[in-house]
């Protein structure tokens, strides 16, 4: 038997070995005598076992410096797999917590010490998964009730796992069963504990971990949505070390739950979805065939609200793009070798992508365009918000490639520059402007105006007006008064009268202006034209000011000093303008909301303009067209003719048409009418000539031809229901009679005073003033007439008349009939003072014919 021992064999021990044997056999005997102690009845004598074979473990450490420590490891590996470790195996399914956490705690502790953990594995990982796992782990609890101890347990396996690493693949099974129920633990800390443990597991047995990586998605993407951040954070982090190492077909399962935590309140999750993302671009075996899925998530956080989030972002994305060049440089070598400069026109030229980014995100599009338009159209707010935030960015990366998808691109930023949220359309915005700066607008207006001619809307202005922001000048001086004649165009400018629809019309037309500048000279008319519209249907809404601005701005580039100059210029066309339709014209068109646009802002250049003015009024304020029309232009020629000096009459041409205006405009719409549509239009052309005779533009030779044609239908209007075209009335008739030299027509000269006494009783006493003040004019023109005897009798039934109203309850009326009496006085003042004294005893009180009386009595003889 001698001759079949080896030589190596029956070679004597060496003195290490001879020690570590040493070693072993004092321990073993150490741990021999407590080891009955863990078979104890009593839960007391099990626990003080546990507790002494703590204090030896812990004391057979070797403390020495000059100790090898792998003596001590290999000395111990012994008794701890054949002695210790199957006894407290056992104790893990002790009655008592206290002894099932001393075991759980001498476990690691010996694993830490063992030489060889990976021994341990077989007994060590099908008892953790009976004490974690349970048949049913959505309806029934683990075996081990205690938190803290699943917690300890799971600790454990996380530590054989890290000790044991590639060694670990033939016990995946059982780990993988574990983990499947505490991914799912009511307590987050184990949670959070299974997280690191399966992202563990994952990189230490990369060469299996494939096999068991897809029954993990399911409870770790359970888990994605837990309350507590720190959870969610840990398991975006092992779900993507479960696709890094396992397998890539679990892709698809993972990424709608992590695209959902790109909205997560915490900036720590967001982060980690960042961290993953760009890790799978970077690493992911099957990354070429997922980037179309990938690059969405990681660029979607180049704006998140956390600068820290964007920056990781920006920095993983730049190395992906880096990584793909580097990899993809055989293909990209005329492009890397001939780098083009970043276009002119770049927004941002010092920061524009690298060339692997946008080779990537070219290369993607086609099949990232549909999804991002899709979610545009999503009814959750913040889905929306990233998606117009990720297209703006997409467009930056594809810069001239937009062209080749630009039809479905316009059809989506349409249908977003609609939406109710502001950062939506904000983003949206800027994705216009992009287009605009990259695609030729020769291209996109063949596709925008056809849109706007279809269907006119706010969001249409809205993507139009960004793209010619964006648009270099250059490129769209050819361009400039196209756009201009189509904004013009009634079915364009004239759509809606929604506030926001204007405002965009607007944005549009400061576009085009601000980029086109001096090229805008010679679409200055029909630009003008919009903002004349934008201005009558949208400047009570509060455009005006902007409106006013950017006129200011037009006139600028047109080389003139403001916008007055700028009507000056085209009023004139702007009225032949008006003129093509107003014989259609009624009470709700546009048109004369434009009209009274050009009237009060062309100022001065009125005046020159009279040729296409009068004719346009004159067709208009014809009986027979719509009243509320001829109301409205009666109140905005209201308006000019209280300013005649410095608008119609600026030229000294208003004469010239003044027949036209009496016989055409005013006799015709004097003319009495029942109803109470006739007595306000009676009324507004009342008011209208007033503001004529009173502006001080006609000489009193003018007022007296208009006296002789337009007394009589003045002096029927004293009848009129509207206290206003009454009181106006009296105020003409005074006029009248103050510019007449004399007394032309006796007879229709003495029928003007009944009419004004009647006044006398309104129920106005500004009527009733107005009607003393003419009176006392009339009795100024008699008193200028050489035969004044002939209105002896006249003037003395004026003079009773007048008298009975001196003891009128108004003292204001009493007042002015007083000096009234004194103006005429002069006429027949002995006539005066017998009608005075006859009803002096009548009157309430006799101050007041005693003050005439005195001042009869002072009159010279």
């Amino acid at each position: 038997m001698a001759a079949l021992v080896t030589p190596e064999a029956a070679a004597p021990r060496g003195p290490t070995e001879a020690g570590e044997t040493a070693e072993a056999a004092a321990l073993s005997r150490s741990l021999s005598r407590l080891l009955p102690g863990l078979e104890a009845d009593s839960k007391l004598g099990r626990r003080r076992a546990l507790e002494a074979l703590q204090r030896v473990l812990e004391a057979a450490q070797p403390e020495a410096p000059d100790a090898d420590p792998d003596a001590a490891a290999a000395a111990f590996q012994g008794p701890w797999v054949h002695l210790l470790l199957p006894r407290l195996l056992r104790l893990l399914a002790d009655p008592a917590e206290s002894c099932r956490a001393l075991a759980v705690h001498l476990l690691g502790l010996g694993l830490r010490r063992a030489a060889r953990p990976r021994d341990a594995l077989p007994r060590l990982l099908p008892a953790l998964a009976a004490r974690l796992a349970s048949p049913e782990p959505a309806r029934r609890p683990p075996p081990e009730a205690c938190e803290e101890l699943r917690l300890a347990l799971v600790q454990l396996l996380g530590l054989a796992v890290r000790l044991s690493g590639a060694a670990f693949a033939p016990h995946l099974d059982d780990a993988v069963r574990a983990l499947r129920c505490t991914l799912l633990d009511p307590f987050a800390a184990v949670r959070r504990e299974s997280c690191e443990c399966a992202a563990g597991l994952a990189r230490a047995t990369p060469d299996h971990f494939h096999m068991q990586s897809e029954s993990l998605v399911g409870p770790l993407m359970q888990a994605v949505s837990h309350q507590h951040w720190r959870v969610r954070a840990a398991v975006i982090e092992a779900a993507g070390a479960t696709i890094q190492f396992g397998s890539g077909k679990s892709v698809d399962d993972v990424l709608p739950h992590l695209a959902q935590r790109l909205f997560d309140d915490v900036p720590q999750v967001r982060q980690a979805v960042m961290r993953v993302v760009g890790g799978w671009l970077l690493s992911l075996r099957d990354r070429y065939s997922l980037f179309h899925k990938l690059i969405p998530l990681l660029l979607s956080g180049l704006h998140d609200e956390i600068p820290e989030v964007a920056c990781e972002a920006r920095s993983l994305w730049e190395q992906v793009g880096l990584q793909w060049q580097t990899e993809n440089e055989d293909d990209l070598k005329d492009k890397l070798d001939f780098a083009s400069p970043p276009p002119a026109h770049h927004p941002s030229p010092g920061s524009r992508p690298g060339l692997g980014c946008r080779e990537l995100v070219f290369r993607n599009f086609s099949k990232i365009l549909p999804a991002v338009c899709h979610d545009l159209a999503d009814w959750v707010a913040g889905t929306r918000v990233k998606s117009a935030q990720l297209l703006a960015v997409l467009l930056l990366h594809a810069e001239d490639h937009i062209t080749q998808h630009l039809e479905p691109v316009l059809r989506a930023l349409l249908h977003a520059c609609a939406d109710e949220e502001a950062a939506v359309v904000s983003s949206c915005t800027r994705s216009a402007e992009l287009v605009g700066t990259f695609v030729s607008p020769e291209v996109f207006l063949k596709l925008i105006l056809p849109a706007l001619r279809k269907s006119p809307s706010p969001s249409g202005l809205l993507v139009l007006a960004s793209l010619i922001r964006g648009c270099p000048r250059e490129a769209l001086r050819p361009h400039v008064k196209v756009i201009a004649v189509e904004l013009a165009q009634a079915h364009i400018c004239q759509a809606s009268e929604n506030h926001l629809y204007g405002e965009r019309l607007l944005q549009c037309v400061q576009a085009v202006v601000s980029v086109g500048r001096e090229d805008c000279r010679g679409a200055g008319e029909p630009l003008l034209e919009v903002l004349v519209t934008v201005l009558a249907l949208w400047g009570p809404t509060g455009l005006g000011d902007k409106v006013q601005e950017t006129l200011a701005e037009l006139a600028a580039v047109e080389g003139m000093d403001s916008s007055q100059d700028l009507f000056r210029a085209r009023v004139s066309p702007l009225l032949e303008w008006l003129a093509a339709s107003h014989r259609a014209w009624t009470g709700h068109s546009v048109e004369l909301l434009q009209l009274d646009v050009v009237l009060t802002h062309s100022g001065p250049a009125l005046g020159e303009a009279l040729p296409q003015l009068v004719p346009i009024l004159r067709s208009c304020l014809q009986p027979a067209r719509d009243p509320a029309m001829r109301l409205k232009l009666f109140s905005t020629l209201t308006g000019v003719l209280l300013g005649a000096p410095e608008t119609v009459d600026s030229q000294g041409q208003l004469r010239g048409y003044l027949d036209t205006l009496v016989q055409d405009i005013f006799v015709p719409n004097l003319q009495w009418h029942a109803g109470r549509t006739a007595a306000a239009i009676r009324t507004a052309a009342v008011s209208c000539l007033w503001a004529l005779v009173s502006s001080g533009v006609l000489s009193d030779r003018q007022i007296q031809g208009m006296q002789e044609t337009l007394m009589p239908q003045i002096l029927t209007a004293l009848e009129e229901d509207s206290q206003m075209t009454r009181l106006i009335s009296c105020r003409i008739i005074n006029l009248f009679l103050k510019t007449s030299n004399g007394v032309t027509d006796p007879d229709r000269f003495i029928k003007i005073y009944p009419e004004l006494l009647k006044r006398l009783d309104d129920v106005s006493d500004a009527v009733r003033l107005a009607a003393t003040s003419a009176l006392v004019t009339w009795l100024q023109r008699v008193q200028s007439e050489a035969s004044k005897r002939r209105y002896q009798s006249s003037v003395r039934h004026l003079y009773r008349e007048l008298l009975v109203y001196l003891d009128d309850p108004e003292c204001a009326v009493q007042d002015a009939v007083l000096e009234a009496l004194k103006a005429g006085s002069v006429l027949f003042p002995d006539l005066l003072v017998k009608e005075t004294e006859a009803v002096l005893h009548k009157h309430r009180s006799p101050t007041y014919c005693e003050q005439l009386l005195q001042h009869l009595q002072a009159l010279p003889q």
